[in-house]
């Protein structure tokens, strides 16, 4: 196993025990941090006497999301260098034969909210935080968020989430599906434990062809993913989610709506445009008169 920096990577009693290692940044992430990751879970396929996998985050944080001063640096051009990571990580939880659980406590926002729903189980302490906060940011959860949350809990509180940035806490998101399991915060480790050494009793060889089967319906959104990474690219480097990620690191309001305003003078002066026939050339203003 490789000698990770962003994450903590032990196997205990058949199980694999990921930790993002980022607590000065609420294990945020960045590149080098889902590289790690990817890389933690397609390890587990060289031992087969590992059962399930967890991913959690250190000292009380599951994950912010991305970190902002990598997220920054993004824009059209180099766009899959961020993309690509995101989809690996998700693919190869979903391509494990072995069940991967979440578990939550403190945040678990934007893409650690995604991370979380890339899963397959999910156990949470009951005060922690779930949401996506993309709209207030000016980011774009369309890697996990908009396929999954809508499957999970309802298209009508799946808009409710994403677009008004609702959060639930972990007893919430457990009564309404996003999580199977949720306790206080100091009975979380040992209910995780508890749910990987059933599992550690249980048959291997069920578990992966059941995982195969149930993921077959929703392994029909993979064109989704990839629809909603070229969304993605275009929402990089532009203005808008520089404003709003910078607004977050300056902890200021930010301000979208000069973006609006902008809009409307740009569509106005169209429009001025094609009324008084000013969208032709001149050689065709004069051949009609």
């Amino acid at each position: 196993m490789a000698d990770y920096t962003e994450i903590r990577y032990e196997v205990v009693d058949n199980v694999a025990w990921i930790t993002i290692d980022r607590p000065e940044v609420k294990n945020a992430f960045r590149e080098q941090t889902l590289d790690e990751i990817a890389d933690a879970l397609a390890g587990t396929r060289l031992d087969p006497s590992i059962a399930c996998a967890v991913v959690s985050g250190a000292e009380g944080a599951f994950s912010a999301g991305g970190d902002f001063h990598a997220m920054m640096k993004l824009n059209t051009a180099n766009s899959a260098m961020w993309n690509d990571r995101m989809l690996t990580v998700a693919m190869t939880i979903r391509g494990l034969p072995i069940p991967v659980i979440a578990m939550v406590e403190g945040p678990c926002m934007g893409g650690g909210h995604e991370l979380m729903l890339w899963c397959d189980l999910v156990v949470t302490a009951d005060d922690a935080t779930f949401g996506q906060t993309g709209a207030r940011v000016g980011a774009c959860p369309t890697v996990g968020a908009t396929q999954y949350i809508a499957k999970l809990i309802g298209e009508r509180r799946a808009k409710e989430m994403i677009f008004l940035c609702k959060t639930y806490t972990g007893a919430e998101a457990a009564e309404i599906g996003l999580a199977n399991i949720s306790v206080p915060a100091d009975q979380l480790r040992d209910k995780v434990r508890e749910v990987c050494q059933r599992i550690v009793g249980y048959s291997g060889q069920t578990i992966r062809a059941t995982k195969v089967s149930i993921n077959f319906d929703s392994d029909a959104l993979y064109p989704s993913w990839q629809h909603g990474m070229e969304l993605l690219a275009n929402i990089w480097g532009s203005e808008e989610a520089l404003e709003g990620m910078q607004a977050f690191l300056d902890k200021r309001p930010p301000d979208f709506q000069q973006f609006r305003e902008r809009n409307k003078r740009a569509l106005d002066e169209y429009r001025d445009s094609f009324e008084h026939g000013r969208n032709q050339s001149d050689k065709s203003r004069l051949a009609r008169g």
